[in-house]
Order: structure tokens, then C-alpha cells, then sequence
């Protein structure tokens, strides 16, 4: 049975304070919850609905909770049947940037943007990315739920931009509306690609250390792409097949 106490603290977890305070993330769905029992996160505790549990036997301590319940601890609209209370992972290592893609977001401030980016790097096999510290948190509740799992798979570092790339030796791409178009960059083995803000783009301190600019080539009026978008396109050519 789910304690006042408990539920409290479950709706506490959505503020980023309390989840860097207590080290850990929730995650909702079946889909995800089953991802994380196989993976080599470290899952605390699980709530589900009864029906859920029967059907689903799991080797972790386990709360059955009412679907009203579960609307309460809930952070979408319509609550999944069950949701994982896990540990965040501290120690990532040091990132490899030789023979890598890897992928360097500044300032980007939408948990859907950087959850989809997320999904689109572990689609395109890259396990790195590198944040800007006032980039989105990584275990924002909006983030994990629009990666669909992908975060388990990609890893997520946040750093003073302008120390890191100014360290490494390996060619800088910035997303920018002149440049050279990447149809004609072709396929990189290694280099990192830096995506700004959703509003303001690549700031100064970041655009001065960027080797190579690159652009989609655009056709319509539109101004500008979504940041995740934009991603995904330049990643199309620049992953190769």
C-alpha cells in the first residue's frame, strides 16, 4: 500500500532539485519500465497497477497502486500502469572523442528537444553527448519519457563548452544558416556537432572554436528548423550508411 509519506516524496522527484539531492529518476510505461529492469540501471523500486504486476513478475521490491494513484504520481496526462523509481548514474567516465561523432548541445533549454535528440543519436549509433551546464537536465521527466528508452543507451556529459572544445583535436561542426552545405561534407568518422539554443543559437564563446560551419540547404521561407529536427537531418548525411 502506498503511504501519504511515500507519495510525497514520488511527486518531489519531479523537481530537478530533489532528484540531484537524492540521486535518482523516474521513468513511466511499460515499455520503459521493462528496458530498465534488463539494463544496467539500478531500479529502487517499481509501482504498478495489480493487473500489471500479475501479468509481469519482476525481481525488484514492488508497490501495487490504484490507477488513481498512480494519477497522482504521475507526470503525463494519461498515467501507463506503471512507473520506476531508479538510481542516476554519477560516475560516466571520460568522454572518447577520438574516432567518435559525437554530439555538443549549448544552452538547449526544451526537455522534448533534448529527449528526441536523444532517440536520434541512439538511432544513429552515437553514444556520446556533450551539454552546456545550463543545458536541460538529462533525467528531467520529459526528457527520459521522449527518448523512449534511447537514454539508456547514449550518454550525457555537462561541462563548460569552450574548455572541452578547446581541448580536443579533432574537427568542430556548428549548425549554422551559412555554411557549407552538408550535402557536400560527406560522411565523418570523427568530430563533434554543435547544436544551439532553440532561440538564440551558438553562442559567441562557443562559435569561435567551431572549425567547420555547416547548413541544410533550405528551399521553402521558413526561418529556422527545430533544433531536434535539425539534428536529425544533418546526422542523415553525416552518419553515412
Amino acid at each position: 500500500m502506498l503511504s501519504k509519506n511515500e507519495l510525497k516524496y514520488i511527486q518531489s522527484l519531479c523537481q530537478k532539485k530533489q532528484r540531484a539531492q537524492e540521486g535518482l529518476f523516474l521513468a513511466e510505461g511499460p515499455k520503459l519500465a521493462m528496458e530498465l529492469l534488463r539494463s544496467d540501471y539500478r531500479v529502487e523500486k517499481l509501482y504498478a497497477t495489480a493487473e500489471w504486476l500479475a501479468e509481469n513478475p519482476v525481481d525488484v521490491e514492488s508497490i501495487a497502486v490504484t490507477e488513481i494513484e498512480l494519477a497522482k504520481m504521475s507526470t503525463l496526462q494519461t498515467p501507463n500502469e506503471v512507473m520506476v523509481m531508479c538510481r542516476q548514474k554519477k560516475d560516466l567516465g571520460e568522454p572518447v572523442f577520438k574516432n567518435n561523432l559525437s554530439i555538443v548541445l549549448d544552452g538547449l533549454q526544451d526537455p522534448g528537444n533534448l529527449g528526441t535528440i536523444i532517440r536520434i543519436a541512439d538511432w544513429f549509433g552515437i553514444k556520446q553527448i556533450i551539454a552546456s551546464e545550463d543545458t536541460v537536465e538529462f533525467y528531467n521527466p520529459k526528457v527520459i519519457q521522449s527518448t523512449m528508452g534511447s537514454f539508456i543507451r547514449v550518454k550525457c556529459w555537462y561541462t563548460h563548452l569552450p574548455d572541452i572544445l578547446s581541448s580536443v583535436e579533432i574537427p568542430i561542426y556548428g549548425a549554422l544558416l551559412k555554411g557549407q552545405s552538408v550535402n557536400q561534407v560527406g560522411t565523418l568518422k570523427e568530430g563533434l556537432l554543435v547544436i544551439g539554443n532553440e532561440s538564440k543559437g551558438i553562442r559567441e564563446s562557443v562559435l569561435a572554436l567551431i572549425t567547420n560551419a555547416v547548413t541544410i540547404p533550405r528551399i521553402g521561407q521558413a526561418e529556422s528548423l527545430n533544433a531536434a529536427v535539425a539534428t536529425g537531418i544533418l546526422l542523415s548525411h553525416l552518419c553515412g550508411k
